[in-house]
């Protein structure tokens, strides 16, 4: 899922003391979004070439968007492929959350992901409750099995869609590699995932400023937070949706329980996790899809997260809920 939520992250200006010098900056494209990276060395080695790498082997595992690519074909319902341990990793991770929040995240949304015409498939036009009610009998990952790094499906129409937690992923991906390299104080952000580690180039923790979920094209900030080696995620419907003839607005995070599209009051989710950017980022869907009650009562049992949500009250009024383990 494209996560459509701008996160704005505030860098003060660089001075010339030969400290900051050792701030390097790459900036690109990578699965349908931007990245903008940080990280302090002072080395000369360079990162570009094998973060390109990275992008495009993440991509040939698990990108709905690439006919070729191994989520691809086993959708397509080829039962030889051989998963890799990006695969298997995205997979295991998207299984404990989807356990973990009773199926509020669930990866095999994707053929009711694609009904609603927001995936790489033609949307079922005229879809009803009847229609909806048949699709749902291929959503669910309790139907879907990891073996000897082969997948199998309860049925062969189930479709992964692994978006709402793959940028997350890549962004932990390439935290990894700087970190193999000795790279100890870094900011990487790809499509508005983070993954922080160490401080910036004035020694201090990277601060990063969340969005308020405007729909009329400003910009203002709810609030703005440092990341203590932690990643943050943030899910929002309030940009990606559509609206049909009759005026009916239809959110890009679907709600596998009930295969409909609807808007909820709450507006956007952000999670701030130390283990991870991926993490983060499925937590982050499953709060969308939960709404705002069901999610404050999953907090309470998962003190680990930090989260910030923001909704809007019974007077269409912007308001905000930090976790009781949100600290600023």
């Amino acid at each position: 899922m494209r996560n459509l939520l701008f996160l704005i992250v505030l860098f003060l200006f660089i001075s010339c003391n030969e400290s900051e010098n050792k701030l390097k900056i790459l900036k690109g494209n990578a699965i349908g979004t931007t990245f903008s990276i940080r990280y302090l060395s002072e080395s000369n080695l360079t990162f570009e070439v094998k973060i390109d790498s990275l992008i495009q082997a993440i991509n040939k595992s698990v990108s709905t968007y690439i006919p070729t690519s191994d989520i691809s074909k086993i959708n397509k319902g080829d039962t030889t492929v051989i998963v890799d341990h990006f695969f298997k990793e995205v997979f295991l991770k998207s299984e404990k959350i989807y356990k973990e929040t009773n199926g509020e995240f669930d990866p095999t949304v994707g053929i009711l992901v694609n009904a609603w015409g927001f995936g790489p498939e033609k949307p079922i036009k005229n879809l009803d409750a009847t229609k909806i009610k048949d699709l749902l009998t291929f959503v669910g990952f309790n139907k879907v099995k990891l073996n000897n790094n082969n997948i199998s499906k309860l049925y062969p129409e189930i479709y992964f869609d692994f978006n709402a937690i793959a940028k997350g992923y890549l962004v932990d991906v390439v935290g990894r590699l700087f970190e193999q390299y000795g790279i100890e104080n870094y900011m990487i952000e790809i499509g508005g995932e983070i993954r922080a580690r160490g401080v910036n180039q004035h020694e201090e923790f990277w601060r990063i400023a969340i969005e308020n979920p405007n729909e009329n094209g400003t910009r203002s900030f709810a609030i703005t937070i440092q990341l203590h080696n932690e990643s943050m995620a943030t899910s929002g419907n309030y940009r990606k949706y559509r609206t049909d003839d009759d005026g009916n607005k239809y959110v890009h995070t679907i709600n596998a329980k009930t295969g409909y599209a609807t808007e909820s009051n709450l507006l956007s989710a952000s999670v701030i996790s130390k283990s991870g950017c991926a993490d983060a980022d499925g937590y982050a869907t499953a709060f969308m899809a939960m709404g705002l009650e069901k999610s404050k009562e999953f907090l309470k049992n998962h003190t680990e997260l930090k989260v910030f949500l923001i909704y809007a009250n019974e007077k269409g009024e912007m308001q905000t809920y930090k976790s009781a383990s949100f600290n600023n």
